[in-house]
């Protein structure tokens, strides 16, 4: 049951969703208008055993074509 990010296209808010099935009727929670758009979002976990450092998942940097900051240099 994955939780996503939506934007309602009525009032601009930013809302998360526990989502059951792709058929769930979605509502701002804001304004309860049922036109609302999902949101693409980005996750971050840690590597390494020891607590290691956060990695974004997928380039962070707008316009970077790394996979990661590693390989760019930026530290996340």
């Amino acid at each position: 049951m994955p939780i996503y990010e939506f934007k309602c296209l009525g009032c601009g808010r930013v809302y998360e969703e526990l989502v059951f099935k792709s058929s769930q009727e979605i509502r701002c929670p804001g304004c309860g208008s049922e036109k609302s758009e999902k949101l693409l979002s980005s996750f971050r976990s840690r590597t390494g055993g020891d607590g290691g450092d956060f990695s974004a998942g997928g380039s962070s940097c707008g316009g970077c074509t790394a996979s990661s900051c590693a390989g760019c240099g930026v530290s996340g």
